[in-house]
């Protein structure tokens, strides 16, 4: 990879492997099951793109849980740069995240280093599956090593309280990555209260996606924002989802759209749904 190469949304398996010896990538594989949370290191060990470090979603991408912050509540700052630095993560490299989860996890990544200011990040296109087509896996892991990181933190963030106070406002769109069900309020599984935020629209994060498992062209992304967005400019859109990770999709997928600008709200419904006081709308409402 030449110093100039930049990624900064999305990259092939076939780009990805004729650029495995460049001195400053760095690899993560972000693997994940809501369900049985070590199953993705338990996959990293048993193989795993060559080079690949692995960051855990629940210690190394969220903070602990209080009750009121969510499911996955972003970490800090200061201990985010520190893992990411043992990494080898530094301001001059180019990282990629994968998963084997059609980005999902992946994206949660790649909006984070996006926030910390860290824009030459992309995720594998296609994940795991992509690249077990193009090329073999590694059970060989990386040594640590350290990089430095310089901060310089976007205002990519929107908390609880700024949602509540302008719920209803014209200059603020949510945009809600969960299911059609689980937006209606129906076959809630992960937090104790169904429904959504009044006024949210949804997008099903998985609609970004094609048959293989790959983004859809950035013109038919575009085509799908626009049903769901209108006129409002992707500025004033704020992504949410459960737990503020498949919000991170939208996101992306948005910046493949050619639509950049629009903001998390990292605590997303299993946050706003912790306060009784907080309003919550269900089915069409």
């Amino acid at each position: 990879m030449s110093e100039a190469a930049s990624f900064t949304t999305l990259i092939g398996a076939d780009e990805l492997a004729q650029r495995l010896d460049a001195p400053k990538l760095v690899i993560v594989d972000c693997r994940h099951d809501l369900a049985d949370p070590e199953l993705g290191l338990r996959a990293y060990a048993d193989g795993h793109l060559p080079g690949a470090h692995f960051l855990h979603l629940d210690r190394d991408l969220s903070a602990p849980m209080t009750g009121t912050n969510g499911r996955h509540p972003l970490p800090d700052p200061a201990a985010l740069l520190a893992r990411l630095a043992a990494c080898g993560i530094g301001s001059d490299c180019q990282v990629v995240a994968y998963d084997d989860s059609g980005g999902m996890y992946a994206a949660r990544l790649w909006w984070m280093l996006r926030w910390l200011g860290h824009h030459r990040v992309a995720v594998l296109d296609g994940g795991l599956r992509a690249w077990c087509g193009t090329a073999a896996l590694s059970t060989e892991r990386p040594e640590p090593r350290e990089a430095r990181f310089d901060l310089a933190m976007r205002p990519a963030r929107v908390v609880v309280d700024e949602v509540h106070a302008r719920l209803g406002a014209s200059d603020m769109l949510l945009l809600d990555a969960r299911s059609p069900d689980r937006f209606r309020g129906e076959n809630e599984t992960l937090d104790p209260v169904g429904g959504h935020v009044p006024g949210a629209r949804n997008r099903f994060f998985r609609d970004n996606l094609r048959e293989d498992g790959r983004f859809k062209a950035p013109g038919a992304l575009r085509e799908d924002f626009a049903r769901v967005l209108g006129t409002t400019p992707p500025e004033q859109v704020v992504h949410m989802c459960g737990s503020g990770v498949t919000a991170c999709h939208n996101a992306l997928a948005m910046e493949v759209a050619g639509l950049p600008g629009s903001r998390l709200y990292a605590g997303s419904w299993s946050e706003w749904c912790s306060a009784p006081e907080r309003p919550v709308a269900t089915a069409a409402d």
